[in-house]
């Protein structure tokens, strides 16, 4: 199948209504009909400001980077995205195209 990779990059203890960020992401994609998403959380990341993030012993803040990925349609993604702006977030993505399927 060919379709659209999207994926957005938060801080794991950023919030969206009283929700972690990434799970208030795969619950409205879930709602939306979106087969499926994964939340991968890095080890270590830096942003557009430079500000490197990582794991350590002492560390609690909760600021590493998380990566919230689906696979979806043209359309979907469209749909996901407008749901942002709708919402107000300004969340750095990557959209690309992607060819899926399940093996054998």
């Amino acid at each position: 199948m060919q379709g659209i990779c999207l994926k957005f990059f938060v801080s794991e203890s950023q919030r969206h209504h009283s929700k972690l960020l990434y799970e208030w992401l795969l619950e409205q994609a879930k709602g939306m009909g979106i087969g499926g998403g994964t939340t991968i959380r890095a080890i270590a990341g830096f942003g557009r400001h430079g500000r490197l993030h990582e794991e350590a012993f002492f560390e609690l803040a909760g600021d590493l980077p998380v990566e919230v990925e689906f696979l979806v349609s043209g359309e979907q993604a469209e749909r996901l995205l407008a749901l942002l702006r709708d919402e107000n977030l300004q969340l750095f993505y990557v959209r690309m195209p992607a060819e899926y399927g399940i093996s054998g």
